[in-house]
């Protein structure tokens, strides 16, 4: 299985990257530093993870050290929900620059399809405002064309939003990085993605087994045990094996050195097609449902608006 998949850019995104949200502030920069030590090429970061200085602590240490240099990494960040208005992108995306210590950054992405008044928080339904999508991704385009994000995407677009925006696009989006899992298989979109040359990203690739507010029951999931079993791995890897077989790169979250290593371990071997096909077994449950941003009062009085049905 080769180690990378080839971005509509011609960019080869890394299939294994490590996800720094909920990485708390002092533990971050060394599950950066540990994860590229054991091989990681893929940095997926976020201006509204908070932790944006200590991963460039990390990563200048790392370049200093000459451990690697900065065309051996992909790194990614995400343009957060306050700062839509197209004024306000590049600022954005100059601070996550700035944070990094990079000059630009390998992927660039709209982080959620809701805007919010800039400033604001997601928590009050009165700050929501509609989303601008064609205005805001002009905006990340001339990004793209100035150098500073080599590719552009988005995360947690579904269907319809991908289609609206690709209708629009003069830059198509690269990437649309979303939940998806064995109990969260996202197969409407995955189609979608494979169809229209979008590369499907995969956050939450474990189903966020250490968040409270997640059910996190994929490595608890009976299929997905029974198979690691039989292939001497960990549910784990076989959950992160299923989404690469798939076409989809992933993002496991850790900051325990041994998982980190144990993340990675998904090349020389794969989940043959009798065990993968156990997989269409799994009951679908989307854990992360985004109940904070539906409200009478929001732009998106439903769960269905929200996920375009997807649900």
């Amino acid at each position: 299985m080769a180690r990378h998949f080839v971005l509509n850019t011609g960019a080869k995104m890394p299939s294994v990257g490590l996800g720094t949200w909920q990485s708390d502030p002092g533990v971050v920069g060394e599950a950066v530093y540990a994860a590229v030590k054991a091989g990681y090429r893929h940095i997926d970061c976020a201006r509204i993870y908070d932790n944006e200085k200590e991963v460039g602590l990390a990563l200048k240490k790392l370049f200093e050290e000459g451990v690697v240099k900065r065309g051996d990494l992909f790194i990614t960040s995400k343009l957060w929900c306050d700062q839509h208005a197209p004024d306000d992108v590049p600022v954005a995306l100059d601070e996550s620059l700035n944070d990094l210590q990079l000059e630009y950054l390998d992927l660039y992405l709209i982080h959620s399809p809701f805007s919010v008044k800039k400033g604001s928080s997601i928590g009050n339904p009165e700050n929501y405002v509609t989303l601008n999508i064609p205005a805001t991704w002009a905006a990340m385009e001339k990004l793209h064309d100035a150098g500073k994000a080599r590719a552009i995407g988005v995360s947690n677009f579904a269907s319809k939003k991908l289609g609206d925006l690709l209708a629009v696009a003069r830059i198509p989006p690269a990437v649309d990085q979303v939940e998806c899992h064995p109990v969260w298989q996202q197969t409407k979109l995955h189609s979608f993605c494979q169809s229209t040359g979008v590369h499907l990203s995969a956050y939450s690739p474990l189903g966020s087994p250490g968040s409270t507010w997640s059910n996190g029951n994929v490595l608890k999931e009976p299929v997905v045990i029974s198979i690691a079993e039989k292939l001497g791995k960990t549910p784990a890897q076989v959950a992160l094996r299923w989404n690469i077989q798939m076409g989809h790169s992933v993002l496991p979250k850790s900051v325990s050195e041994e998982r980190i290593k144990q993340n990675l371990d998904v090349y020389d071997w794969s989940i043959p097609d009798d065990l993968l096909a156990k997989f269409s077994e799994i009951k679908q449950t989307r854990l992360q449902m985004g109940k904070f941003i539906v409200n009478k009062d929001s732009v998106y009085k439903t769960l269905e608006e929200l996920w375009d049905g997807e649900i």
